[in-house]
């Protein structure tokens, strides 16, 4: 208690939990309540960061647990907490890396009759468009023009 006598909120309902889930060194924070160094994978990915060898240093608790603050976190919602200090900038693929996942791509994404790229990737069972497979008119702007340039890259 502090020294005026009553308890204030953070003693009575602390918002950093030891967890008794998968690793007890873990702690837990609720929503809105973790510090600002960190974060979830997707808020390094907005930020163009990765984990790097950063370990997890903590779980963001779901929604659904708020309301059971003496217990830990287990469902799939979890998210899993990481430093920003030992985050890395993402690496940044070559051209030569670049060419090999549009080739991927468009191997599926080209139809194999009549040799149309289109942005979407087709049916593996059909194996071709549709227009190709029963007649139905492909919309043009579905398409992809064959690129100029000197990569030819579609991306």
């Amino acid at each position: 208690m502090p020294p005026g006598g009553s308890p204030t909120l953070a003693s009575v309902f602390p918002t950093q939990r030891p967890s008794d889930s998968a690793n007890p060194l873990l702690s837990e924070y609720d929503q809105g309540a973790c510090p600002e160094h960190l974060v979830t994978r997707r808020q390094l990915r907005d930020r163009s960061l990765c984990p790097g060898r950063g370990k997890v240093v903590a779980i963001l608790r779901c929604k659904a647990c708020r309301t059971t603050p003496q217990w830990s976190c287990t469902h799939r919602r979890r998210a899993w907490l990481y430093d920003l200090a030992a985050a890395k900038p993402k690496r940044v693929p070559t051209l030569a890396q670049e060419w090999a996942l549009d080739r991927a791509m468009a191997a599926r994404q080209t139809c194999r009759r009549c040799g149309r790229r289109f942005y979407i990737c087709l049916s593996r069972t059909l194996g071709c468009c549709l227009e190709c497979h029963d007649g139905t008119p492909v919309d043009p702007s579905t398409c992809m023009t064959p690129a100029a340039g000197p990569h030819q890259l579609a991306a």
